[in-house]
């Protein structure tokens, strides 16, 4: 099938080979409810917003300041072109993008409860991330990239899920860090079972695995509040697994230690991205320096700052657009730490 390539901002000039995050899956629209509570039917108006995990996690990164690449398919389609531009507006390297003449970029309607928690209604049939194949990988920017984060999402369908092994394979070989997120979506998956054995079916390729807690009930049966429990998922080969828990913060876990790092409570007002959020904002900090992974107390001040990302994004509607730069995660930072040490110093007092 055709397809017409997209150079980014940064064509071949990436920055050091350490520095460089690529980001492979999917690439849409979602549309958001304008106001919060209600079905899709009774929604009065939707706010488009560019969105997908991956290329969320790749501008994430790069408002951080940190280098990014995207890596995937969209139609030959205004949507398209539009969420390309995004990407390279948010200073992400677009050369891995490939356009499809044949299929329409994927759209999600997304309904927001009163808790700002989402439900999904997806248009793909087939969208053109569905389509994305081996022979339109971009194998230069995989070798360019010291982590390589992706999600379950291209492992739905064929052709796509032959390209997202390929870029697995590629990238492995090449010494990268691999990243998963699997970003659970029942919707789009034929069942729960096959979406169960699919996630699994890639689960200890994984350097750095993040799931949510509400991953973990679906994945193990479980509590994800309990360690047993979580420890079921980590594998030999695993660097560094985490849960998130929304407002409660993130639990991480690693061959020699444990722990949780608590989270920023805010006034949720959409939690779409909010997981990308705290991926790209930890993954910034690891690309830089992986030692942090082995180092308890570095890797707790790297939780701090990615769920503080994520807190950030709640607070606005659509992912990519809510995304923060370092100077907003620091300033938010800064106020809690002073709201705690104005509660200390009273109780000392």
């Amino acid at each position: 099938m055709a397809c017409t390539c997209s150079g980014g901002i940064l064509s071949n000039s990436f920055k050091s080979k350490n520095e460089l995050v690529v980001c492979f899956g999917e690439l849409l629209i979602d549309f958001v409810p304008t106001v919060g509570g209600l079905s899709l039917s009774d929604a009065p108006a939707f706010k488009k917003a560019p969105g997908g995990a991956p290329a969320n996690v790749a501008v994430g990164i790069a408002k951080l300041g940190g280098n990014s690449a995207f890596v995937g398919k969209v139609g030959d389609d205004e949507f398209g072109y539009m969420l390309v531009e995004v990407l390279k507006e948010n200073r992400v390297e677009t050369q891995g993008c490939r356009f499809d003449p044949n299929a329409r970029t994927a759209l999600a309607f997304v309904t927001l409860r009163e808790d700002g928690e989402r439900e999904f209604m997806f248009y793909r049939n087939p969208s053109a991330d569905m389509l994305f194949t081996k022979e339109e990988l971009d194998v230069d920017i995989l070798k360019q990239a010291s982590i390589l984060h992706y999600g379950s999402i291209s492992l739905i369908t064929e052709p796509s899920r032959s390209t997202h092994m390929e870029a697995l394979r590629i990238a492995k070989e090449a010494g990268c860090l691999l990243s998963y997120d699997p970003n659970l979506r029942l919707p789009l998956w034929p069942s729960p079972e096959a979406a169960k054995v699919m996630i699994k079916s890639i689960w200890d390729q994984a350097d750095i695995i993040k799931v949510s807690d509400e991953e973990v009930i679906f994945l193990t049966g479980g509590d994800p509040t309990e360690d047993e429990n979580n420890m079921r998922m980590f594998h030999l080969r695993c660097k560094l697994m985490l849960v998130t828990e929304g407002a409660e913060g993130s639990r991480y876990y690693t061959q020699r230690f444990k722990g949780e790092v608590g989270g920023i409570k805010v006034q949720v007002v959409d939690t779409t991205g909010a997981g990308d959020a705290f991926c790209a904002g930890l993954l910034s900090l690891i690309v830089k320096d992986p030692a942090i992974i082995d180092d308890e107390p570095r890797l707790r001040e790297a939780l701090y700052f990615a769920n503080a990302c994520g807190a950030i994004t709640t607070t606005e509607r659509g992912a990519i657009p809510s995304m923060p730069d370092k100077d907003t995660v620091l300033r938010m930072i800064s106020k809690v730490t002073a709201v705690l040490l104005k509660v200390i110093e009273h109780l000392i007092l």
